[in-house]
């Protein structure tokens, strides 16, 4: 595989990931149900109410997703290193935030009512795998970028073109000299002023 076609791959990894992660981190993770209580109630508890670090963590990988592009050599290495680190933490505060004294406390925060049931069920469903996942992309991206980042091409180096400079001979020439000044109707303006013939100049009459 060519080194932009790796770049290609780490950087749709670590766009899957973050866009995972972030999608998940909006939606349910759980419900917590008091029928016991004086007043039944039932709440719901997204990845942002568990916590928010998962969501957090995402938003730090997609822009490592930029860092990928712009940065080169060992930079982006080290920014590899960065979208791996992120990718765990969103694993493991994923994981976290999903466990039964952590669901409680979040909806104990959100409703007083919670504490006058005598025991409520907790129900998580599927979405906080959805942000594992994608803590598990963004660790791959950030794996693959830190092993071969440093040897793909860098995007500046990609658009750059060459701009011809002029020779300073030429750059330097007066309304009288052969080059781009001839052409300039400013100097011919002068060499009137002058009482100078531009004509005469040009086919070499004195």
């Amino acid at each position: 595989m060519t080194p932009g076609r790796e770049r290609g791959l780490a950087a749709l990894l670590c766009a899957a990931g973050a866009g995972l992660v972030l999608l998940a981190a909006g939606r349910t993770w759980a419900a917590v149900e008091a029928e016991d209580a004086i007043t039944p109630f039932s709440q719901t508890l997204t990845g942002g109410d568990l916590g928010g670090a998962s969501g957090a963590l995402g938003w730090a990988g997609l822009a490592g997703l930029a860092a990928i592009f712009a940065a080169g050599g060992r930079v982006r290495a080290g920014v590899g290193v960065l979208i791996a680190l992120f990718g765990a933490g969103i694993v493991y505060a994923s994981a976290a935030a999903v466990q039964r004294s952590n669901v409680l406390s979040a909806a104990g925060d959100k409703s007083a009512l919670l504490k006058l049931g005598a025991d409520p069920a907790v129900d998580v469903n599927l979405w906080w795998t959805v942000s594992v996942a994608g803590g598990v992309l963004l660790v791959a991206a950030g794996a693959v970028t830190a092993v071969r980042g440093a040897r793909w091409p860098a995007m500046s180096a990609r658009y750059e073109r060459a701009t011809p400079r002029k020779p300073a001979a030429e750059a330097d020439a007066g309304p009288a000299g052969v080059g781009p000044a001839d052409d300039d109707p400013s100097a011919m303006w002068k060499s009137l002023d002058r009482g100078e013939d531009p004509t005469a100049q040009k086919n070499g009459r004195p």
